[in-house]
């Protein structure tokens, strides 16, 4: 057999067939032998399905980043939107592979599997958060700071996730609801973190408010 493809060519393989069968390969062999891989050289690279599943959500992670180092404008922005930046670029390259996202996420059966499955964006993400050194009121102990910092992240990934959730139910033409939120949302959240102001709090509730009427 043939033991030479990528992990981004086994990748794409897993991803094509997800979007043509609807469901997983009934095991790593009946995979491999579609490919004409030997099951070993799937193995060098995932260690199961869930392992690749995750590793997908990943790679879309990293290739937002490569976009993003492309940009020379990109390094002099400050936190905000340098964030609302990755969230543009993000969401585009997840536009590339709605349908794969759509049979991904949209798993009513098990929401563990989901997020689960998000495991690998959740630690990269963070990370990313954690570089860009937002700047926060400061805390008179070490470790409420500590908390803090935790805090930010765990925030940041639940608005992470609420716009990735709005994005998937957004119908409009190029999902330009989606631009419209993330902008608001970015604000709003640095509004808070500065705690000066709440017209952004309104301007985001009044955009959903909207939504929702629009939308009954």
């Amino acid at each position: 057999m043939e033991n030479k493809k990528t992990s981004a060519e086994i990748m794409s393989a897993y991803m094509n067939y997800r979007l043509e069968k609807g469901s997983r390969p009934a095991s790593v062999y009946a995979f491999c032998r579609d490919l004409e891989l030997e099951e070993a050289a799937f193995y060098k690279y995932y260690g199961s399905f869930e392992a690749l599943e995750k590793a997908v959500f990943k790679a879309f992670f990293n290739q937002s980043m490569e976009l993003l180092a492309q940009n020379k404008e990109y390094q002099s922005f400050d936190a905000k939107n340098k964030l609302i930046a990755f969230y543009y670029t993000f969401f585009e390259v997840l536009k590339a592979n709605r349908s794969y996202v759509l049979l991904a996420l949209n798993d009513a059966k098990d929401k563990l599997k989901v997020l689960a499955s998000l495991s690998a964006l959740k630690k990269a993400y963070g990370e990313y958060v954690d570089g860009l050194e937002i700047e926060t009121p400061k805390l008179p102990h070490k470790k409420i700071e500590k908390v803090k910092a935790r805090s930010l992240r765990e925030s940041a990934w639940a608005q992470l996730l609420f716009t990735l959730r709005f994005w998937l139910e957004d119908t409009s033409p190029d999902f330009e609801k989606t631009d419209v939120f993330i902008e608001k949302s970015v604000n709003t959240a640095f509004a808070l973190l500065d705690a000066t102001t709440l017209n952004s709090v309104f301007d985001l509730g009044k955009f959903l408010y909207q939504e929702k009427i629009m939308s009954n």
